[in-house]
């Protein structure tokens, strides 16, 4: 029988990829959005149909994790092989504005999928989209999965309780519920206000000549990045694993805000110097343009310093590992943004 997958944050970075990766493998794939005036499903526009179209295997419906009747509505409606958990306010620094919202999205809408899914058919598969942002103040280096939890935002507080319900519910209903403690993934398709993104797209703009500065927090915070197009991959792995588990999903390697600007820097040929110390630190062009800056607001109330992951377990039982590195991801995103610039 045809395998039907059920996506809820399909609009987002990592719904794109899994979309586009599980219809290649076959699926019917149906996705969640939230109702918006606005255009959201721009990173879907390359396999999205119109909705009279006879022959469809990718369907999206309007859903919202915050709302309970909406998710159990769809979930009966879909009645999916596997449902995947990527809905949320993803956003670190801005949880910290929104807790509550936070809170309501990123955890109650956890619980609310799984009352559903209790409530319709307690065969289909579940997959948690966890953070290594659950570990916040690492009390070891590097996180696996016996780490304790130790989150230093009202995002990571909220993705500690997504993680212990998913595995209550495993453990309490016999659930096939997977938690997968993904650390920083990236792409060309990363959001605007994510770091990464910010970096490559401000740099990429500087170069040329359609932005002047860049603004920054904390440079030297140390994370495990990958290509989330690696990422998805291991999700799907875990829903076909024997036996429900969870799993850490990184690279095993970690770099400082700043070696990342560096290495951006260094492919883009901008030649860049540092000057001061602490948020008085900057970074020059070759003209002594100030191209870079910090600033406080970009600065977290509670920091996460360092992340870095063991996917030991993921390798051994999943057979998984990232097939591409930090060049790899850089390179991709550089020429997307060069892409855009060109249009």
């Amino acid at each position: 029988m045809k395998k039907k997958a059920l996506i809820f944050g399909v609009t987002g970075q990592d719904g794109a990829y899994l979309s586009k990766f599980l219809l290649k493998k076959g699926y019917t794939v149906h996705g969640v959005i939230r109702r918006s005036s606005s255009i959201n499903t721009l990173r879907l526009n390359d396999i999205y149909k119109d909705p009279f179209a006879k022959k469809r295997n990718f369907v999206l419906h309007y859903g919202d994790v915050t709302d309970s009747l909406s998710v159990l509505n769809i979930i009966e409606k879909v009645r999916p092989t596997e449902i995947y958990n990527l809905a949320a306010q993803s956003h670190v620094a801005v949880s910290f504005d929104i807790p509550e919202y936070t809170t309501n999205a990123d955890a109650l809408g956890t619980l609310r999928i799984l009352e559903a899914i209790v409530k319709v058919d307690k065969k289909i598969k579940f997959y948690q989209a966890g953070s290594s942002e659950m570990f916040g103040k690492v009390v070891e280096k590097p996180q696996n999965e016996k780490t304790p939890f130790y989150p230093r935002s009202p995002y990571g507080v909220a993705k500690v309780y997504s993680y212990w319900i998913t595995l209550n519910y495993r453990e309490s209903y016999k659930l096939f519920a997977c938690n997968g403690i993904l650390f920083n993934h990236e792409s060309p398709l990363r959001g605007e206000t994510f770091v990464t993104k910010k970096v490559v797209k401000g740099l990429c703009r500087i170069k040329n000549n359609k932005q002047k500065k860049l603004y920054l927090g904390n440079l030297y915070s140390k994370r495990d990045w990958g290509h989330a197009e690696d990422y998805v991959v291991a999700m799907w792995k875990m829903l076909q694993n024997k036996v429900p588990d969870d799993f850490v999903i990184c690279t095993g390697k970690q770099y400082t805000i700043k070696k990342f600007i560096n290495l951006v820097a260094k492919k883009l040929k901008i030649k860049i110097k540092w000057r001061g110390r602490g948020i008085n630190e900057k970074a020059y062009d070759q003209n002594n343009n100030c191209i870079i800056e910090c600033h406080q607001r970009y600065f977290r109330p509670a920091e996460v310093d360092t992340l870095q992951g063991d996917y030991s377990k993921a390798k051994k039982v999943l057979k998984w590992k990232p097939k591409k590195n930090l060049e790899d991801l850089i390179n991709d995103m550089i020429s997307f943004e060069l892409k855009q610039i060109s249009k």
